[in-house]
C-alpha cells in the first residue's frame, strides 16, 4: 500500500491511498467466505461455498464492495499513520479506482478528503517568565490551621444572643416561586459562612435570634427548578457557637503527636509553607497556559469546530441561532485551542499515562462530581469516555513538564522551585525541538510539478481561495496557456 497527501487548507488534506490488487486480494477471498454463510446455493453446505460460485451467482462487484466495506477503515488508519496525520474530523471517502470486473487485477484506489490538526510551533520554554505572589507563611496562616485544627475537637453550645458568622444554626427552610412552596427543608444544620447552601442565607440568618425567622430571595441551585428565582423563608430553631480547647501543650498532646503547642506549631508552619509552595506552581501554571494561549496562533478546523459549537449547546438544551451561540462558540474555540496545544506537547515530551495515574484521575474526577468511584468509571467506559480521560490527564502532565523548563519566579524576583513541588523530570523524558512545528502539512500543490490533466483534477475538488492560489502559481510559473484557459474559463 502506498500513500500521498495534497495539503487543501491548512486543516484539510486529501489523503490518497493505492493498494495494489496483490496485497487487496485476501480482503475479496475472506469477503467470498462471509457472503458463502449468510446465503443459500443449492448444492453447496452454508460457509462452504467456492469463490467462484459465488461469483458466478452474485457477480464480482458484490464482492469486491463487501471487501471495499470490511478493509477501508484499516487502510485510512494505516495511511494517516503513515502520514503522521491528526483527523479531526468524519473522512469524505471517494472510492475512485476497484478490480470490480471478472478477471480484474486493477488496484483499490480511494481519496480521503478530511480536517486534520494544523501545525503547531511550540515557543522556546525559555521565552516565558512566569510571576507569582511570593509563598510567604505569615503567623495567621498558623493561627488559621490551628484554629481549624482546635475545631475538630470543639463543643457546640446553645446561646441566647443574636447569630453571628462562625456559629451553627439549626435551621427549616421553604422556597416558593409565585407563593407555590417548591422545596422545602427541616432540622438541617447550618454553619454561618461556610458557603453550604444558597446565596444569600448567611445574611438571612445573621442577626437572628433561636425562634426568628427571616426572608430573602435567592437563584435556586439545584433540583427541577434550578436557576430560577424563589423567596425563601428561613427559620432558626436553636443558636449554637462552638467553644475552642485552649491552644496548649495539653491540646497539643491529644491532637497530634507533639508534646508541646510550640511543636505543633512549627509542624503547621510546615504543611503552610507546602501549601503555598504549591498554590504558587499551580498558580504558575495556570498563568503559563494563558500565556501560551496567546502566544501560539493557528487555525482552527472549521468542520469539526462547528460540531463542538453544536454539541456545547445541545448540552444546555439550546440550539444554532440560540443568544447564547457566540458564548458557546467562543468557548469551545478556546477548548479546543488548548487541547490541540497540548496534544502537541504531550507527544513533544512522548508523556506516558499509566494504568493507575488514569485511574486515581477518574476517582478524582468522581469525587469532584459527587459519584461513586466505581459507578463513575463504569459510566465512563460504557460511553468510550476512557480514552478522554487519559487525554486529558496527558495533557496535565505535558503542560507541568513544559512549566519545569520555564522561568518561574516570584514579585520578589526570587527564583520558586517547580520541581519542588512537581517532581523532577522523568529520565526518559526526551527535551523536544521547540520551534518546530507539531503535525507539519504537506507543502501545498504545485502545479509545475504536475501534468495538466493532474492540475485540473485537482482543481475540480479544491474551493475557490485554493483554485484562486493554483492559478496565480500557474501564472508565476510554466504560465501554460492551455491550463490557464481552461482553469479561467
Amino acid at each position: 500500500m502506498k500513500s500521498s497527501v495534497e495539503n487543501l487548507d491548512p486543516t484539510k488534506v486529501k489523503l490518497t491511498v493505492e493498494v495494489p490488487f496483490e496485497e487487496f486480494k485476501p480482503a475479496i477471498d475472506a469477503a467470498a467466505k462471509e457472503i458463502g454463510k449468510q446465503v443459500n446455493i443449492p448444492g453447496f453446505r452454508r460457509g462452504h461455498i467456492p469463490a467462484r460460485v459465488i461469483e458466478a451467482q452474485f457477480g464480482r462487484g458484490v464482492i469486491v464492495e463487501e471487501a471495499v466495506n470490511s478493509s477501508l477503515d484499516r487502510y485510512y488508519g494505516a495511511a494517516v499513520e503513515e502520514n503522521s496525520l491528526h483527523p479531526m474530523s468524519r473522512p469524505e471517502v471517494d472510492v475512485t479506482a476497484v478490480p470490480a470486473e471478472k478477471g480484474s487485477t486493477e488496484d483499490l484506489v480511494f481519496t480521503v478528503t478530511v480536517e486534520v490538526r494544523p501545525e503547531i510551533a511550540i515557543p522556546e520554554p525559555s521565552s516565558f517568565t512566569i510571576v507569582v505572589d511570593p509563598a510567604e507563611v505569615t503567623e495567621d496562616d498558623v493561627e488559621e490551621r490551628l484554629t481549624a485544627l482546635r475545631e475538630r475537637f470543639g463543643t457546640l453550645k446553645a446561646v441566647e444572643r443574636a447569630a453571628k458568622d462562625g456559629d451553627y444554626v439549626t435551621v427549616d427552610m421553604v422556597a416558593k416561586i409565585d407563593d407555590e412552596e417548591v422545596d422545602s427543608v427541616s432540622g438541617v444544620s447550618y454553619k454561618i459562612g461556610s458557603g453550604t447552601m444558597v446565596d444569600g442565607i448567611d445574611g438571612a440568618l445573621t442577626g437572628l435570634k433561636a425562634g426568628e425567622s427571616a426572608t430573602f430571595t435567592t437563584e435556586l441551585a439545584g433540583g427541577e427548578h434550578e436557576g430560577e428565582e424563589a423567596e425563601v423563608t428561613v427559620v432558626a430553631n436553636d443558636v449554637k457557637e462552638s467553644e475552642l480547647p485552649e491552644a496548649d501543650d495539653d491540646f497539643a498532646q491529644l491532637a497530634s503527636e507533639f508534646d508541646t503547642i510550640e511543636e505543633l506549631r512549627e509542624d503547621l508552619r510546615g504543611e503552610a509553607e507546602k501549601a503555598k509552595a504549591s498554590a504558587q506552581v499551580y498558580a504558575a501554571r495556570d498563568l503559563l497556559s494563558e500565556k501560551l494561549r496567546d502566544a501560539v496562533d493557528f487555525p482552527l478546523p472549521k468542520e469539526a469546530l462547528e460540531e463542538e459549537v453544536v454539541r456545547h449547546l445541545e448540552m444546555e438544551g439550546k440550539e444554532l441561532g440560540d443568544e447564547h451561540e457566540p458564548e458557546a462558540r467562543a468557548e469551545s474555540e478556546r477548548l479546543m485551542r488548548d487541547q490541540l496545544l497540548l496534544d502537541v506537547l504531550a507527544e513533544a515530551f512522548a508523556v506516558d499515562i499509566e494504568q493507575n495515574e488514569l485511574f486515581n484521575f477518574m476517582v478524582q474526577q468522581a469525587q469532584a462530581y459527587g459519584m461513586d468511584p466505581n459507578e463513575f468509571i463504569q459510566a465512563a467506559a460504557q460511553a468510550n469516555q476512557v480514552s478522554s480521560f487519559a487525554a486529558e490527564l496527558a495533557r496535565g502532565k505535558a503542560l507541568i513538564a513544559y512549566l519545569r523548563l520555564v522561568n518561574v519566579v516570584d514579585s520578589n524576583g526570587e527564583a520558586v522551585d517547580v520541581a519542588a513541588v512537581v517532581g523532577e523530570a522523568p529520565e526518559d523524558q526526551p527535551t523536544p525541538a521547540f520551534g518546530e512545528k507539531a503535525s507539519k502539512a504537506p507543502e501545498p500543490f504545485d502545479p509545475a510539478s504536475a501534468k495538466i490533466d493532474d492540475v485540473l483534477a485537482y482543481v475540480a475538488t479544491a474551493d475557490d481561495a485554493e483554485k484562486a492560489r493554483i492559478i496565480e502559481a500557474e501564472k508565476a510559473g510554466k504560465a501554460r496557456k492551455t491550463l490557464l484557459e481552461k482553469l479561467e474559463g
